[in-house]
């Protein structure tokens, strides 16, 4: 199908300069031939599948639409889950950057309603979330559709498929019904067309085939690790393979920074690259990695485009990608010339629902790879070694070492000996693991810290969930992959402090305070301190540990007994670690929450 330079559409200079700071030059088919049909202000049925940017495909023309001196809402976009309308509201605005006075808001089950009702009074123009917490808002009357002009239905059978049918109506029929109605779906069930037949009004209809897309050169697979167990994985992936030459990709840049700190710190030849970098600095990086001077780029999706250096051995994706495109764009760097190339892909338990997203969208299946043991470690480096001293043993040069072995055979010293200790001393400087091997994967619960799936754990099925015994669903409706709809989130709901006390997500314990009381687990050498940020924050007890791992560059094992309340909570650390978990905290966030972190008094 036609692609079209953004430059050749009807688009607003604001529009093409927020394109143009994120890469774009090119559209998509689907947004070629939707934008144009969507800017008439007719209804409209498109038809593509997730990945193939469609979100900019509604997304401009309802930027276009806005009118941002008015400081009512005028748009509602309905996904049905919360990441999929937190990755709308991103891209959104992203595209609305130049646009004065537009404000776009997500909301979604799992978040605290006060957080959501500032964002709303705020005079958002543009709203983004899953039906059921737009319903809630309506009923709440914190959400008028009074004047609402435009309404998109994103992945609308999805939707229909996770029971949202009755919200979705109810929804629409709050809207005035002159207003225009864009719906976008991978398929055209009946359930749709009854949809379309009832809300829109001679809808055009767009449709996009997509061909399959794989690549036989290219090895994939994915791992299902611990959010804080990623960077060792990922390492143990460059040694086990020996990977030579490597892009590895994330979502953030303030995750390319730290992925290129740890690196470096532990020897590697590591560069990033992202969209903060001046535009000598990101040629000076791309001229030291097509050069071989830099082994290992990270780097944004937006800031690597254009990337073209041959003889890339792997792709890691650090992050599951935001848009499914990418993923294609981003594994394509390897495995080229007829050569094999390797894309790795790094996941997390909450990410499996996008993952099934993604082999939809390239039409493969990925296998799931196996995480390397600390023995496959040493043996790929001792291999490494070995064939090292056997490259050297051939080479000219060596006799003048040689009178340097028989001086100490003389002193009594074995070759054997000496040989042993020239490998100890050069083996044993390398890198030793924070992590035990059972430490690695998330494909198993574990019972530190005490998360129980029977009490929303991760590996509980969404309708097997349950609170202080209460089933966690609401309708037979999920919002999300991993919470119910308007609920608390899963990981966080329930407190189970591996001893004889419980906090099963209902009112804080009495007495509960900021000084903690004589509450705590007592052992030795542990320091109890306070968080400013508790369940109805949407923090979760995993948050907090990755969060300090992170920040603070400690082993999550180290960190104890976690007691989450409603307002706040507590965590126990190592004493010797105090200092560096409170300034490495300082300023951070834990899920997008700032954070405050002191020694409980």
């Amino acid at each position: 199908m036609q692609t079209l330079k953004f430059n050749e559409l009807p688009l607003s200079d604001y529009i093409l300069q927020a394109v143009n700071e994120m890469g774009f030059t090119d559209t998509t088919p689907i947004q070629a031939a939707a934008i144009p049909v969507v800017m008439t202000g007719k209804d409209v049925i498109g038809q593509a599948q997730t990945g193939t940017g469609k979100t900019a495909a509604f997304g401009i023309p309802a930027i276009e639409h806005v009118d941002a001196e008015r400081r009512d809402t005028q748009v509602i976009i309905m996904c049905p889950t919360r990441e999929l309308a937190l990755q709308v509201k991103e891209q959104i605005t992203l595209l609305a950057k130049h646009k004065k006075g537009l404000l776009v808001t997500a909301i979604f089950g799992g978040e605290s309603y006060e957080r959501q009702f500032q964002n709303l009074k705020r005079g958002t123009q543009i709203v983004v979330g899953t039906p059921g917490r737009i319903k809630d808002h309506i009923e709440k009357k914190t959400l008028k559709l009074d004047h609402i002009s435009m309404v998109i239905l994103d992945e609308a059978d999805e939707m229909l498929n996770m029971g949202f049918r009755e919200d979705i109506e109810e929804i629409l029929s709050h809207a005035p019904e002159e207003r225009q109605t864009v719906l976008f779906s991978a398929t055209m069930s009946k359930e749709i067309l009854n949809i379309t037949k009832k809300f829109q009004k001679d809808p055009e209809i767009v449709k996009v085939t997509r061909k399959e897309i794989t690549n036989d050169n290219i090895e994939q697979s994915y791992f299902l690790v611990k959010k804080e167990a990623k960077y060792e994985v990922m390492i143990r992936l460059i040694d086990v393979h020996d990977l030579q030459l490597m892009l590895v990709f994330c979502n953030t840049k303030s995750k390319v920074d730290e992925v290129v700190e740890e690196l470096q710190a532990n020897g590697y030849l590591a560069e990033g690259l992202h969209g903060d970098m001046r535009q000598a600095a990101r040629n000076q990086v791309m001229n030291k990695f097509r050069y071989g001077n830099t082994k290992i780029l990270v780097a944004t999706d937006v800031a690597a485009r254009g990337i073209d250096v041959s003889g890339v051995d792997a792709v890691i994706n650090y992050d599951l990608p935001m848009d499914l495109e990418y993923y294609v764009h981003r594994i394509g760097r390897t495995g080229r010339a007829g050569k094999q190339g390797k894309a790795f892909l790094l996941i997390t338990r909450r990410d499996r629902m996008r993952m099934r997203d993604l082999e939809n969208y390239t039409k493969v299946a990925i296998p799931e790879g196996k995480i390397p043991m600390q023995t496959d470690l040493e043996e790929a480096r001792n291999k490494k070694f070995k064939e090292k001293i056997l490259a050297n043993v051939q080479e000219e040069g060596n006799q003048q070492f040689e009178s340097l072995i028989d001086e100490m055979k003389t002193e009594g010293i074995s070759t054997y000996s000496i040989m042993t200790a020239l490998m100890r001393m050069q083996l044993g400087k390398q890198r030793r693991s924070e992590f035990r091997d059972d430490e690695l994967s998330d494909n198993k619960p574990t019972e530190r810290r005490g998360r129980d799936a029977k009490f929303g754990g991760r590996d509980a099925r969404p309708s097997e969930r349950t609170f202080g015994g209460e089933r966690a669903r609401r309708g037979g409706r999920f919002e999300g992959s991993s919470r119910p709809e308007g609920g608390r989130g899963f990981e966080g709901g329930s407190r189970f402090d591996g001893g004889s006390r419980r906090f099963d997500g209902g009112e804080e314990r009495s007495g509960a305070r900021r000084g903690g009381g004589n509450m705590g687990s007592g052992e030795p050498g542990m320091v109890r301190l306070f968080i400013n940020l508790g369940r109805k924050d949407n923090v979760a007890p995993n948050h907090i540990v990755g969060a300090i791992a992170s920040e603070a560059k400690i082993p999550g094992r180290v960190i104890g007994q976690i007691d989450m309340y409603d307002k706040f909570s507590f965590v126990e650390v190592p004493q010797r670690d105090v200092s560096k978990v409170i300034e490495g905290m300082r300023g951070k966030t834990i899920n997008a929450r700032e954070a405050n972190i002191e020694v409980a008094k």
